[in-house]
């Protein structure tokens, strides 16, 4: 769940977050809202993301500015949960 976190939060293509789904979410002004552990079993679930899924959640009073913070300085918006998990990696990471 960690590194899940880290890679959807942290690595980055050109500024951006550098899996596509992110990206798109992030860019139409969503929050990464929570990790979801074996939240897609089927063989396709297991094999493109081992089981995990992530909820994006939409604030329609946030869409505008959560968007051009992201398009402008790269600033990911996300949810508690989310920036625990990455604070965890972070301390755990030997990257």
């Amino acid at each position: 769940m960690r590194l899940c976190a880290w890679y959807l939060y942290g690595e980055k293509h050109r500024g951006y977050a550098l899996n596509p789904v992110a990206n798109f979410h992030l860019q139409n002004g969503s929050v990464m809202w929570r990790i979801n552990w074996m939240a897609d079993t089927s063989p396709r679930g297991i094999g493109t993301s081992c089981g995990m899924m992530v909820n994006y959640r939409y604030f329609l009073e946030d869409t505008a500015s959560n968007s051009a913070a992201y398009l402008g300085t790269q600033q990911i918006q996300a949810s508690e949960q989310v920036l625990s998990l990455v604070s965890q990696f972070q301390q755990n990471s030997k990257l």
